[in-house]
């Protein structure tokens, strides 16, 4: 966990809510009130967010009692209690809504993850996340992922080059968007992976050409497509499906042989799970 990284996270999230203050709280519960609440499963699934939650409430309330029963990655149930916190109540009450909205996403994420995942077993392919991530969240969105058993991509903009089709137009064609990248790294004195994306064979047989990539992906090949470019690449180069892959069709990928599959869709348009954080 990059702590200070979460620490900013959670600080401007409770500003968010706060505001000028926790009004319906202020009302209604007597300030020193003392109460307890425990983390209540509502839905079968991969538990993610435990880690992160401790965090929110150490920086709400440090003087919160926390205690842990159902750590990150494990299966839960429907009825399981995942952990419980005891103090504040006005501290509990501010912490719910955070805690409860990034592990009830987190969850959902490293569950869907985890499900496709064991799909593959049997298959050498391992699952990649993508940058299409909720803004302010990617950081615990790709966390999630690895929870789940998947494998991050690129954080960033800023920790690989990967050269696509809009580059490669802009760029005046592969040969010019491979020679510019490798001139850039050499210039700044920067060791960065470089990628490129190609979307037919013709432009892959450029890339084979020209050389000087670390991983190609292949974008919206059919099967059989994507069959001949494994075989073409040929173990040089590390190879990437992506591009209209789903949970249903993400087997036949991982059948032509390439390394890595990549999903926008392990964070785009994941279902929450469902949960609650209860008084008792």
């Amino acid at each position: 966990m990059d702590k200070k990284l979460i620490d900013l996270f959670i600080k401007n999230a409770i500003a968010e809510d706060l505001g000028d203050g926790d009004h319906t709280s202020l009302s209604t519960i007597p300030a020193g009130a003392k109460g307890k609440a425990k983390l209540l499963v509502k839905e079968a699934g991969i538990l993610a967010g435990v880690e992160l939650a401790m965090e929110i409430f150490n920086q709400i309330d440090s003087t919160l009692q926390t205690e842990i029963f159902i750590s990150d990655g494990d299966t839960v149930a429907y009825g399981d209690v995942a952990f419980t916190v005891e103090g504040s109540t006005h501290s509990i009450l501010l912490a719910e809504r955070l805690v409860l909205n990034c592990m009830q996403r987190m969850s959902g994420i490293a569950t869907k993850t985890n499900r496709i995942v064991k799909s593959l077993a049997g298959y050498e392919t391992r699952l990649l996340d993508t940058r299409k991530t909720t803004p302010g969240l990617r950081y615990i969105e790709k966390w999630a992922v690895r929870i789940g058993g998947g494998v991050n991509h690129r954080i960033g903009l800023y920790d690989m080059i990967l050269i696509k089709d809009n580059h490669v137009d802009y760029a005046g064609g592969i040969a010019n968007a491979i020679t510019a990248a490798n001139q850039y790294l050499a210039d700044q004195a920067k060791q960065l992976e470089i990628e490129i994306e190609v979307r037919n064979l013709d432009e892959l047989n450029q890339v084979l050409e020209e050389g000087r990539v670390s991983r190609i992906m292949l974008d919206n090949f059919n099967f059989d497509d994507l069959r001949t470019a494994v075989q073409l690449i040929s173990h040089r180069y590390i190879t990437e499906a992506s591009g209209g892959i789903t949970e249903e069709n993400v087997t036949a990928y991982a059948d032509c042989g390439v390394d890595y599959i990549s999903m926008g869709a392990l964070t785009h348009s994941v279902k929450s799970l469902d949960m609650s954080l209860k008084a008792y």
